[in-house]
């Protein structure tokens, strides 16, 4: 991962120090770019690092990313931890923020690839409120755990049809990074980001955690009691795990 911006590893990553506002620029450059390269947006967070360490084609689609974003305050606790710069999580959510007040200025062009038909629906329609002049497309691809060739056939073609400025990716972690990095090559798109849980958010299906929770960096505590069957492992495995692993590195550097 080459950048004109920031980074710092956290283990095995290089992960963008800038606080959310500061990315803007750095996005706008990327959809302004005429070099046909899709450029890739991930999130680090503690969860994906760990998940990374038994999966080798989702650590090489973290590393192969041309933006790492901070996702999580596990990762900020790491930078600090060796003295880093690492302020503030920016969150998938911030990313999809920014680059929607950037297309709306451009009246540029967005899609969302992943999730259900329903959820979809209510993203239109909210992004028809939102941003109005943002054009909008969506694809709902199979539910499965793995695409054959004639369905990620048919994600290209509707993905280019519309050949949108930025494509958003929601098929959680770590299928639609490595999705992506698969596939990005033959995407008519400028920008690319794998932003997971944003779709059910702004679909209003899952209400984000207040800015109180945020701001304090808990935001994962509310979601852990609303959802324990999918989140526990995330907090009471992942994350102790991580923050080992960030302290074994820092001794073992020394």
């Amino acid at each position: 991962m080459s950048s004109s911006f920031p980074t710092e590893r956290i283990l095995d990553y290089e992960v963008c120090t800038l606080p959310a506002p500061a990315l803007a620029p750095h996005v706008a450059a990327w959809l302004d770019a005429e070099d046909g390269v899709a450029r890739h947006i991930a999130c680090a967070n503690p969860h994906s690092i760990e998940v990374a360490r038994g999966d080798a084609a989702f650590r090489q689609a973290l590393q192969k990313a041309d933006m790492l974003i901070p996702d999580g305050v596990g990762v900020v606790f790491a930078s600090k931890f060796n003295g880093g710069n690492i302020g503030d999580r920016v969150t998938g959510f911030d990313l999809f923020q920014l680059t929607a007040q950037l297309l709306a200025a451009r009246k540029g062009r967005m899609m969302f690839l992943g999730s259900s038909e329903d959820v979809l629906a209510d993203i239109r329609a909210r992004m028809a409120k939102d941003y109005p002049a943002v054009v909008v497309e969506t694809h709902s691809p199979p539910y499965k755990p793995e695409f054959s060739a004639e369905d990620n056939a048919a994600m290209h073609a509707a993905v280019n049809a519309f050949s949108p400025d930025v494509l958003w990716v929601g098929m959680t972690a770590p299928k639609q990074e490595k999705w992506v990095e698969a596939n990005r090559a033959m995407l008519d798109t400028r920008v690319i980001g794998s932003i997971g849980a944003v779709f059910d958010f702004y679909a209003g299906r899952i209400k984000r955690p207040g800015a109180v929770w945020r701001k304090l960096g808990l935001e994962w505590l509310p979601r852990l009691v609303g959802e324990p069957r999918r989140l526990w492992r995330r907090m009471g495995i992942s994350a102790p795990l991580f923050v080992g692993a960030v302290v074994a590195d820092r001794f073992r550097r020394k």
